[in-house]
């Protein structure tokens, strides 16, 4: 099994490369029909795209292996929001690479009597729960480093506005509230608000700002999720949108691969 993942990883930039390539060719296919291209050229575009999948497919044989070694390894984390989160995608990864190894024999003719679009929206439903747990697990990082920016006060000093002075008193309510009766809550102004909006804003800028791991794995989980949303028809955008999302979050992949700090961790 460790032989095997260590092998896997060695082919997984060159499946990333192989993904770039298709949804390039989507992308490009789109804005090629947007313009009028012959037909022969789209065909062709368009089978260059099947073969690349069909390539992909195959260099993702064995890949549920190493989803489920990293779920082994994510359960003993002591979080336990990132042990779920993690933990739950990685074996939703594992299942969608099931179900992509069933559709790669059916399209190679292993299994001519497969269904293949039942299989490919077996395998894109597994793969949005994989992305949305991706993107719960962000999200509570975030909230996490937000939590310590604000603690720290780092944020605060470049927008006094937005944070209040320690060292001030508050204002003295008490005439307001023996005015306003029981009956009556205080509701906060909205100048608060907006101080308090602005404050978060500036909190998540700087979250994400220092921490380059946090932000591209947002935005290539945010760029992912449009494919499945798509192909099972929840939210459809096209093949041009779909085809940058997917280059974009290729990219983005092959970048945590030739530099691994960039790699969200764990």
């Amino acid at each position: 099994m460790d032989s095997w993942v260590r092998f896997n990883a060695q082919s997984q930039a060159k499946e990333r490369l192989f993904r770039s390539v298709q949804y390039a060719c989507t992308l490009l296919g789109h804005m090629l029909q947007k313009g009028g291209a012959n037909s022969d050229l789209l065909t062709k575009i368009k089978q260059l795209e099947a073969h690349v999948s069909l390539v992909r497919k195959l260099m993702r044989l064995g890949n549920s292996a190493e989803a489920l070694e990293a779920a082994k390894r994510a359960i003993h984390l002591s979080d336990c929001v990132l042990r779920l989160c993690i933990t739950v995608a990685h074996l939703n990864r594992a299942m969608y690479f099931a179900c992509d190894n069933v559709l790669w024999a059916g399209k190679t003719g292993l299994l001519p009597k497969l269904d293949q679009t039942k299989w490919s929206q077996r395998s894109f439903r597994y793969y949005l729960f994989a992305l949305i747990l991706n993107l719960t697990r962000d999200a509570y990082e975030i909230k996490l480093l937000m939590e310590r920016e604000s603690r720290s006060g780092g944020a605060g000093s470049g927008a006094k506005g937005a944070w209040s002075s320690p060292s001030s008193p508050p204002p003295d309510n008490s005439e307001l509230l023996h005015s306003a009766g029981p009956q009556s809550p205080v509701l906060p102004s909205q100048g608060a608000l907006s101080a308090r909006l602005q404050r978060e804003l500036h909190l998540l800028v700087a979250v994400l700002r220092y921490n380059p791991p946090l932000l591209l794995d947002l935005v290539k989980n945010l760029c992912d999720l449009f494919i499945p949303l798509d192909r099972l028809g929840l939210y459809q955008t096209g093949p041009g949108f779909v085809g940058a999302c997917g280059l974009t979050s290729s990219v983005l992949s092959l970048l945590t691969i030739l530099y691994p700090w960039l790699k969200l961790k764990p």
